[in-house]
């Protein structure tokens, strides 16, 4: 993972059919961060993946080409703040603390959600969904060992939280 340092690369997972590409930030024996890479050359938030099943590290010229684009229209390829991949905990309460609401998701790659923290312990991560019109709908449950996936400051979040919070001024 060392010589992928900051460079646009796409990981591929055994037992998941989505492709993640983005900017290696950094990793652990456990969790992958990447600066999001969607599509074409647009850079959207970050995301945490868990280093597990992976099946292949890809780069190849398409991503030479990309991170050419992406750097000649100055996006940002990097982390404002060092985010602790040390366990779910540290992730979960770092995001919690620093962007509020985050997204996680499990293996099945069927739904997202969206959230905030409302309770963590060692087996399970309480949040309070976000729907799509922003507004919060109750608490859910997860269990840690079965998130995959967590999403942070991408527009769609952020599009969520301007919601939220001209709501909460009425």
């Amino acid at each position: 993972m060392e010589k992928y340092l900051r460079q646009l690369i796409s990981i591929e997972f055994e037992d998941k059919k989505e492709i993640f590409s983005g900017f290696l930030i950094d990793w652990t024996q456990d969790w992958i961060l990447l600066k999001n890479n969607p599509v074409d050359f647009i850079i959207d938030g970050y995301t945490i993946l868990k280093n597990k099943n992976v099946k292949a590290i890809i780069q190849n010229e398409d991503h030479e080409f990309t991170t050419k684009v992406i750097k000649l229209k100055g996006l940002k390829t990097s982390a404002d703040e060092i985010v602790p991949l040390k366990d779910i905990s540290s992730i979960i309460y770092f995001l919690a603390s620093h962007y509020e609401i985050f997204q996680i998701a499990t293996k099945s790659n069927k739904a997202v959600y969206l959230g905030k923290l409302l309770e963590i312990n060692d087996d399970e991560i309480q949040i309070d969904f976000l729907g799509t019109e922003g507004q919060f709908e109750g608490e859910m449950s997860f269990k840690q060992k079965k998130i995959r996936v967590i999403e942070f400051d991408t527009d769609y979040i952020n599009s969520l939280k301007l919601i939220v919070k001209e709501e909460q001024k009425k």
